[in-house]
């Protein structure tokens, strides 16, 4: 492979070199997904993510034969945090899709437009948008009924948060009774935020006090909203600004503008600086305008969010797995500061990755002191030419650890000499790799390599996949030095070692039940979380939702991967005709099945525990709930897009490609070969027509 592929335009790629550029983002996208998602310590700042991400669409975009769905970009916010109660969200609080310059921006406004048909018909149609500040700060959710809050709860996972009722109630600008006419059920969202006055303030008193000093006011302000104490939050100056809504029984309003406008009747705060646009040129003025303000504002911001003004075209938009299709962040370009880069060390991930992380002589960059950054791979480091004593640029953009941009060669020693990647492992020493298609070099030690078995067992037991409170990485790592775990289902043997445990250092017989109570909670398990816990390459929590969706239970999908393992099988492509699970996802899954080590240790933990099946709720009066459709043609009333997202929301699965189990093809105009082969396989065939009657419309 040439290793110098990221550096090649997308224009300049040729089909070859873009399919192992695709291939190679996918893997770098789930690393970044489980080191933010998982560990709480991300090793990129949001813009390179989102470079990633775009670079991947951009390819995909100019090659579509080439479309990897396995690229994991489902995932939606952070996992929930243990202490808090855990609150089902009604309905997803979602993240957003990015965009960072005009032309982003337009392909974004001509893609509501292609969904929407009435606006793909007729371009004089306008296509208002409202413009707000995007507030650096937590997401929260504040139901109301009859007026009154019943409860509050972060956004966690996108579907599951944190109820935070008690700590909410202490903030003075958030309403615990709605003033005016309200629905007798709302939920109203928006951010919790730290001024920069108050989070010195803050900080100082902290410092007084010989207590923690925050790094920057959102990590102040989601700290102090964490606090199980009530009254500690009521000592920190949080604020909000509501902006969206929810779950809800009835109309709320016809457009975002007025539903600003209610939220100002029933006493919250709104962003002053919101403005309603109609065109792009308009929305492009506002951006201009906040960012030449910026640096003035008593607030933390990182760009604008827009949004489709026109409420009833928003529902019809609705979501994408990850992002609202209806909505966009508008990002700021990143702050950047100069160091020097003092050495180069190697970290080894739970699936053997050698990760190259730069340590820097202290900086501040945008009132964050940072001391590190990631270097990714070694065809990074060879295309910047990067050396232990160089002049290095680094950036970032909301996270605390940035980047390396570019070097100071002007500035290099002279002593300096090419950075090489080690071709052994620096903690077991077995060789590392480097597979043709991949950027990544791997340790080949497998479990036997104690960083690799370490991180997969604090995988397991972290707060999106088991959830074992008090379980951290420390006592994994002497539990497993004492010889007490080494694989999953030792945790659930442990109460036998208590003799053992409650000699160990830092722990008693106290602590030690504490912990055999907090782990007898967790041996029923939800089957998508189960997925996610064995640490499988590229699957994330999204994706473990994926397959429990499909295959329902345990049973099924460890028969239906182990026969997966011929590529030629019925087993294989269905689990790559999954919407989100490509080829080399899939290749990752089956792999893991072929090893006798993980069968055996499937084994092991499932006579330990129960696998629950996967539940989805059925849509009320959905006839079409569970049954697999099929589009074909071009349809007169609504769009694809559209389309698909409508069965969807009522509960149906869209495929791509007709089975023995499909349930229905809907034929459009110019269906072509389809119709043939739905009739040969006794799939039931619909008009459009009989289609919208289906859904009694």
């Amino acid at each position: 492979m040439n290793r110098n592929i990221r550096g090649i335009s997308v224009s300049d790629l040729t089909e070859v070199n873009a399919g192992l550029e695709l291939k190679n983002l996918g893997h770098e996208i789930a690393m970044h997904d489980e080191a933010y998602h998982r560990n709480d310590a991300p090793i990129i700042l949001d813009s390179e993510y989102d470079g990633l991400r775009r670079r991947s669409h951009e390819i995909e975009k100019r090659f579509p034969h080439l479309i990897n769905l396995s690229n994991p970009s489902k995932a939606v916010g952070a996992v929930v945090v243990p202490g808090f109660e855990k609150v089902a969200h009604n309905k997803p609080m979602l993240s957003l899709d990015n965009v960072f310059t005009e032309e982003q921006l337009g392909d974004f406004l001509k893609g509501v437009r292609r969904f929407l048909k009435e606006l793909k018909d007729d371009t004089d149609i306008p296509l208002d948008m409202v413009a707000e500040p995007k507030i650096d700060g937590l997401s929260l959710s504040l139901s109301y009924e009859k007026g009154r809050l019943v409860y509050a709860a972060t956004r966690g996972d996108g579907l599951v948060g944190e109820d935070v009722t008690e700590n909410i109630k202490t903030l003075k600008n958030i309403p615990l009774i709605l003033k005016g006419s309200a629905p007798d059920v709302i939920e109203v969202r928006g951010e919790v935020y730290l001024t920069k006055s108050d989070f010195q303030d803050l900080n100082q008193r902290q410092s007084a006090s010989g207590d923690k000093v925050f790094a920057n006011p959102r990590n102040a302000a989601a700290g102090s909203l964490r606090q199980l104490d009530p009254n500690v939050t009521a000592t920190r100056p949080l604020k909000f600004f509501a902006y969206a809504y929810g779950n809800t029984l009835e109309p709320v309003a016809e457009s975002q503008w007025e539903f600003l406008e209610l939220l100002k009747s029933w006493s919250f705060s709104v962003n002053p600086l919101t403005r309603l646009c109609h065109s792009q040129s308009e929305l492009i003025r506002a951006y201009n305008k906040i960012f030449e303000q910026r640096a003035t504002l008593d607030y933390d911001i990182d760009g604008m969010v827009y949004k489709v003004n026109n409420i009833t075209w928003q529902e019809r938009l609705g979501a994408a797995s990850r992002a609202p299709r209806w909505a966009i962040a508008h990002k700021f370009p990143a702050e950047r500061a100069q160091t020097i880069l003092k050495s180069i060390n190697i970290q080894v991930g739970r699936t053997g990755t050698l990760t190259p992380v730069a340590q820097l002589q202290p900086v501040n960059v945008g009132g964050v002191i940072v001391t590190n950054a990631t270097l990714h791979n070694e065809d990074e480091i060879e295309r910047k030419d990067i050396r232990i004593e160089d002049t290095v640029v680094i950036q970032r953009a909301g996270d605390v650890i940035p980047q390396v941009v570019e070097v100071l060669r002007t500035k290099r020693p002279k002593s300096t000499v090419p950075f090489k990647m080690p071709k052994i492992c620096p903690i077991c020493k077995s060789t590392a790799v480097r597979n043709q298609d991949e950027a990544a070099r791997r340790c080949t030690g497998g479990l036997a390599c104690s960083a690799q078995a370490i991180e997969r067992l604090k995988h397991f037991v972290s707060r999106g996949a088991f959830d074992i409170e008090g379980f951290g990485g420390k006592n994994i790592i002497v539990f497993r030095e004492s010889g007490l775990i080494k694989e999953p289902a030792d945790i659930f043997s442990l109460h036998v070692h208590l003799d053992v445990i409650e000699n160990l250092e830092g722990w008693g017989k106290k602590s030690a039940r504490k912990l055999f109570a907090a782990i007898e909670k967790r041996r029923k398990v939800p089957l998508a979380r189960f997925i996610f816990a064995l640490g499988i390459r590229q699957v994330g929590q999204a994706t473990g939702q994926l397959l429990a969706k499909r295959y329902v239970s345990y049973q099924n999908w460890r028969e239906a991967m182990i026969a997966a393992n011929d590529c030629t099988s019925d087993a294989y492509f269905e689990l790559t005709d999954i919407d989100g699970i490509g080829l080399s996802m899939a290749e990752d899954i089956v792999e893991f099945f072929k090893q006798p080590y993980n069968i055996k240790a499937l084994e092991n933990l499932t006579q330990q525990i129960k696998i629950e099946e996967y539940f989805e709720p059925i849509r009320q009066n959905s006839r079409i709930s569970g049954k697999t459709i099929v589009f074909t043609g071009t349809l007169a009333s609504v769009t694809r897009g559209e389309a698909k997202a409508r069965a969807e929301s009522m509960g149906a699965r869209v495929s791509g490609s007709l089975s023995k189990k499909t349930d229905f093809l809907i034929l459009g105009v110019g269906a072509g070969a389809k119709e043939k082969k739905a009739a040969d396989l006794g799939v039931s065939i619909l008009s459009e027509s009989d289609w919208l009657r289906l859904l009694g419309e």
